[in-house]
This record gives C-alpha cells, sequence and structure tokens, in this order.
C-alpha cells in the first residue's frame, strides 16, 4: 500500500490518506498519485472482503 491506512470500528472501514503526498505519475501518463492499495487487498480483520484503491489528481 503507498499513503493509505486501514482500520476497522465496528462495522465500519476507516481510510486515512495523507492527500499532501505524491508518488508521480501514473503509468499512462494522465495522473499524479496520492495514494494506491496497489491492487486489491482483505480489508483489516476480514479477508473475505476487498477492496480497491486509487487516488489521484490530474497531471
Amino acid at each position: 500500500m503507498k499513503n493509505m491506512e486501514m482500520r476497522r470500528d465496528g462495522t465500519k472501514l476507516i481510510i486515512e490518506v495523507d492527500l499532501s503526498q505524491d508518488f508521480g505519475i501514473s503509468k499512462s501518463g494522465k495522473s499524479r498519485i496520492i495514494a494506491s492499495s496497489e491492487g486489491n487487498i482483505s480489508i483489516p480483520g476480514d479477508e473475505e472482503i476487498k477492496i480497491g484503491l486509487n487516488i489521484y489528481r490530474k497531471a
């Protein structure tokens, strides 16, 4: 994962991202990556629930 933290609070999933981060240009060159799960991953405490997250801005 890049620049994201997840935690479970009862039935809620809390995702924290620092929006000031920049991990460079995407492969397509159209956007700048702020955060990514880098594919589909399980949420904390439940292997059956998956998340795939990308946060970006225009390049």
